[in-house]
């Protein structure tokens, strides 16, 4: 009765209103959150017309924490005084982060006609431009800081340059094709384009859509005078080409991601966090007076990582947490010295390290096998990642099935345990004598307790002091020429590990109460009623973050003085 009542009764500008609305979904509802609050929020837009200006760079519409975190940011920074305005795709991008092969049905039509083809871009500039015009605050579209000119040679240089020179592919000092490879290789969920239908023109798409963002953002920052930006992530298309742009003109960046705890998220300066916390500086977490209760609490929080219960995501749920269930299903023999290999997912944040041992992680796991059929004395476990078969869009380049072409048969001293697989990571890695990582965080949580680590790629434990780090294949091999190693690591380095630990899961990740898990834990929602909520003095966490925005001070939180803080 209702419905039938809207739809005969109200106009159409307010019956298109009701939909936008309806379909916005899990957006931020900002009018009626600035309802209670009217004149404190006009107040603060015009005392803000004069502050530092930050550029909230959301671009993805349709990338629903982005949305809730940047729009949270932007109301929080405006009450802060900071001038703040919005940037989002209007439906240009020829291919971005939103769209994936597992979203894509046809995938001829998407690489002919591109996420608008397919109705992808539906909804995506919509609901996000509706949620900040409720704000009242200033968007810049993609399209109106491109013109024709560069329409143009955007067009002639993507048209004209080779496949095979994409990925390398610099523009006025820009990794462009770095960002470009980025984007396509998540699009198709795989570490390479080998093989992948449509590969030329898909990643056509995604170099254009670079270069559109190239110049998009430079026309905007060269007319807009922002001092800082902040986006989510820092890599793929288009943020990875945002930051590059950003630092080369010299304005600020701050980038984020959800952390591993729940509520939760990571901050940093300058680039994605995949690059700046490989390199942090020691003196972040070295004077940490790791406290007996501290030691702890945070070796508690590890152990409950077998499961994942504090965590936003649940990679091992339902694992078999007993080692002999593990010997049972791989008929492996741990009396025998066994080093483990834990790779990251294939194709995730394929960036550029120049610290890496090897080309890819594919390349390193092959090669790592390879050497371990050399040495019968030693076993090997190679343990595919959970979220190859757990994320939502499944890995369409499973590591088992690239080690299975290049050795058919395995010698039998080589142990591979499936994504799927009911096996305790943990309970098989503690059994290691040693533990190889390339990508994983996982080193983290090794050192922790006392497992001896290789890193040959970029994981955050690089550079700490607490591992052997290998910046070259040779320097890789001689590290493995003596394993095994025999023993674990000292008490002192054990602590010192532990200490690390708690400033990776404690301190970076930034706590956040005034956001909601949802059901599933993996999502969430800003739990608050009205703006003022979001003023200083009222979130200890946001009051950081703004601060670390406005004032470039370090992005790490005090948890070792609230240590019962939402436990």
């Amino acid at each position: 009765m209702i419905v039938e009542f809207i739809k005969k009764n109200l106009p159409v500008e307010i019956k298109e209103e009701i939909r936008t609305r309806f379909r916005m979904g899990p957006y931020p509802d900002w009018r009626a959150l600035v309802a209670p609050d009217r004149e404190l929020w006009e107040t603060a837009k015009k005392s803000a017309a004069s502050g530092k200006k930050v550029l909230i760079a959301t671009s993805v519409g349709a990338h629903r924490s982005g949305n809730i975190i940047e729009s949270m940011l932007a109301v929080a920074l405006t009450l802060r005084g900071a001038n703040v305005e919005v940037m989002l795709c209007d439906e240009s991008l020829p291919g971005c982060a939103k769209t994936e092969f597992g979203q894509v049905g046809n995938l001829k039509q998407f690489a002919t006609s591109g996420p608008q083809g397919i109705k992808s871009c539906v909804g995506c500039y919509t609901y996000s431009r509706q949620m900040y015009t409720d704000l009242g605050l200033k968007v810049n579209t993609y399209s109106e800081f491109v013109t024709q000119d560069e329409l143009k040679k955007i067009d002639d240089l993507v048209d004209t340059i080779a496949y095979e020179d994409i990925a390398t592919f610099e523009y006025e000092g820009l990794p462009i094709g770095e960002h470009a490879i980025s984007g396509a290789l998540r699009f198709y969920c795989t570490g390479d384009l080998q093989s992948q239908d449509y590969a030329d023109p898909i990643l056509r798409r995604y170099l254009k859509s670079a270069l559109l963002t190239m110049y998009a953002m430079n026309n905007l920052l060269d007319q807009g005078g922002f001092e800082q930006t902040v986006f989510y992530h820092g890599i793929y298309i288009p943020h990875g080409v945002l930051g590059a742009v950003a630092r080369k003109k010299g304005v600020g960046v701050v980038n984020w991601n959800t952390a591993y705890r729940s509520r939760r998220f990571i901050f940093t300066h300058y680039d994605t966090y995949h690059h700046m916390l490989m390199n942090e500086p020691v003196s972040n977490w070295k004077s940490l007076e790791l406290t007996p209760q501290l030691e702890e609490q945070v070796m508690e929080y590890l152990y409950s990582r077998e499961e994942g219960s504090r965590d936003w995501q649940q990679f091992n749920e339902n694992a078999n947490p007993s080692l002999e269930f593990a010997v049972q299903e791989m008929g492996i023999d741990f009396s025998k010295p066994t080093i483990g290999l834990l790779p990251n997912v294939v194709w995730d944040a394929q960036l550029h390290y120049p610290a890496n041992a090897f080309t890819n992680l594919i390349e390193w796991a092959i090669e790592t096998v390879r050497y371990f059929a050399q040495r019968p004395e030693l076993q090997l476990i190679v343990r595919a990642h959970p979220a190859e078969v757990k994320r939502y869009s499944k890995s369409r380049q499973p590591l088992l099935a690239e080690i299975g072409k290049v050795f058919p048969e395995l010698p039998p001293n080589i142990f591979l345990v499936p994504p799927e697989s009911k096996i305790s990571t943990y309970a098989i890695m503690q059994a290691c004598d040693s533990v190889l990582v390339y990508g994983t965080k996982t080193g983290v949580e090794l050192t922790a307790r006392g497992v001896p680590v290789i890193v040959a790629g970029e994981a955050w434990i690089r550079n700490k002091g607490l591992t052997m780090d290998a910046s070259s294949k040779e320097e890789y091999f001689q590290i493995l020429d003596k394993l095994p190693i025999n023993q674990r690591m000292d008490a002192e380095t054990i602590h010192e590990a532990r200490k690390y630990a708690y400033h990776f899961f404690y301190r970076r990740g930034i706590f956040l109460p005034i956001v909601e898990k949802t059901k599933n834990n993996m999502a969430f929602a800003l739990g608050i009623t009205r703006v003022d909520e979001l003023l200083p003095d009222k979130c200890l966490g946001l009051d950081l973050i703004c601060d670390g925005i406005l004032n470039g001070t370090e992005f790490v939180y005090p948890a070792e003085e609230r240590p019962h803080e939402d436990e």
